[in-house]
């Protein structure tokens, strides 16, 4: 994550101009996960995709959505100078503290 968190700097120091505010990056951000959440619903829920909609980049646009709710979140790093690579190793530590035989035990996941 060091690397990709490095990139976006990079990106947004040559092309960018300036961060945008934290505020307006959280709301990019939500913005973004939205436009997942409806190639999700279409592709694993039960919507359907309008009539002239192009179901065969649908792998592409998912990965691309997935793409720039990464490059927004590493904004949002940068921004509040969190180290991503650290933040995920306390999270996996804790998640595995906290979870250690949780899912082994859960009666719904053996179905």
């Amino acid at each position: 994550m060091k690397e990709t968190q490095h990139k976006v700097d990079q990106w947004i120091q040559e092309h960018g101009v300036r961060y945008f505010n934290e505020l307006t990056n959280f709301t990019l951000l939500t913005e973004e996960v939205g436009e997942l959440a409806r190639y999700m619903s279409r592709v694993y829920g039960e919507q359907s995709f309008k009539k002239g909609e192009e179901q065969h980049l649908v792998k592409q646009k998912i990965e691309d959505e997935m793409a720039d709710i990464l490059f927004v979140l590493c904004c949002l790093a940068n921004q509040m100078d969190i180290d991503l690579d650290e933040a995920m190793e306390r999270n996996i530590l804790k998640k595995t503290k906290r979870d250690l035989h949780r899912h082994e035990q859960n009666e719904k996941l053996k179905k």
